[in-house]
């Protein structure tokens, strides 16, 4: 029988490497995005303390300028990429690295970049942690509202019998369309949904009846 693959284990850091992907600065108008630097910044110098080792990229820098400043990585020299994925570009700091069993993952965009860079590196066999709190995306959808009494529901519009009759998806930010109107969620292919579905801030949460 084969042996069972083993899950996400302990952090150690003589066996990890930290990846930060695409904090440039052309990304700044997507969700969250200062938090995610600035929590990105605080993984950066936890790695410099622990000397665990850190490689930073650039999705086409041409075009989508460079590394933000803030993130603090101007000692680190960025690997340009027009892939997704991070993993052709650093394949031989892994291959230099067999010790190496955990990757911490931070950047954008989750649904792309994030997500490529995430699969390449379990094919790899490596345990992945993606921070959530460090990576983002443009878009996001997951909560329903109605507009007659401003309840709101997470992820699915409410179940049949509700007192509410009409439910729309709130706008997605920079959309032209006010609302969107429907009585379920929108038809999007599998990890492309649900990679853009974010918890809301406090700020955001409505109060359930």
């Amino acid at each position: 029988m084969a042996a069972v693959r083993p899950g996400l284990g302990r952090i150690i850091p003589g066996s990890s490497i930290l990846f930060l992907c695409d904090m440039q600065e052309k990304f700044r108008h997507v969700l969250f995005f200062p938090q995610i630097v600035s929590v990105a910044a605080r993984m950066l110098k936890v790695a410099q303390l622990l000397d665990v080792p850190v490689v930073l990229t650039e999705q086409y820098p041409q075009g989508l300028g460079p590394t933000v400043p803030e993130l603090g990585a101007e000692g680190l020299q960025p690997r340009p990429k027009t892939c997704f994925s991070m993993v052709p570009v650093v394949q031989q700091e892994l291959d230099a690295r067999p010790q190496l069993r955990s990757v911490l993952l931070c950047g954008v965009e989750t649904q792309a970049c994030i997500l490529h860079t995430a699969l390449d590196l379990l094919d790899q066999g490596l345990q992945v942690h993606v921070v959530v709190d460090a990576c983002t995306s443009r878009r996001w959808t997951g909560w329903w509202r109605c507009p007659g009494c401003a309840r709101a529901a997470p992820s699915s519009p409410p179940a049949k019998g509700s007192s509410c009759s009409s439910w729309v998806m709130p706008p997605t930010p920079g959309s032209r369309r006010s609302r969107r109107s429907s009585r379920s969620p929108p038809q999007t292919a599998g990890c492309w949904a649900s990679s853009m579905v974010r918890t809301p801030s406090s700020a955001e949460l409505p109060t359930l009846p």
